[in-house]
């Protein structure tokens, strides 16, 4: 089961580490990301495999949005089937 974890926001120091550090406290892997910053506007996106998860979806997804908060930052979190079904004409 993957998913895929979008950041954006004003770049500042520690976000991969912010963002990283939820998903291997819940035991979720990383299998790709890409990021880059624009004009001091950072944009992330994670293609995170679920299978080992320790809590359930709605917990992982209240974390990543509780440290976006902290951090200033938007964080979503959506099923790959779902993401890949909002983005197919």
């Amino acid at each position: 089961m993957r998913a895929v974890v979008t950041v954006i926001g004003k770049d500042r120091t520690g976000i991969i580490f912010n963002v990283s550090k939820i998903l291997a406290e819940n035991n979720v892997n990383i299998e790709d990301i890409s990021q880059t910053v624009m004009h001091d506007f950072f944009t992330m996106i994670m293609l995170v495999d679920m299978t080992d998860m320790t809590v359930d979806f709605n917990v992982l997804k209240s974390a990543l949005e509780e440290v976006g908060e902290t951090i200033g930052m938007s964080i979503r979190i959506q099923h790959e089937d779902l993401f890949n079904a909002m983005h197919t004409i």
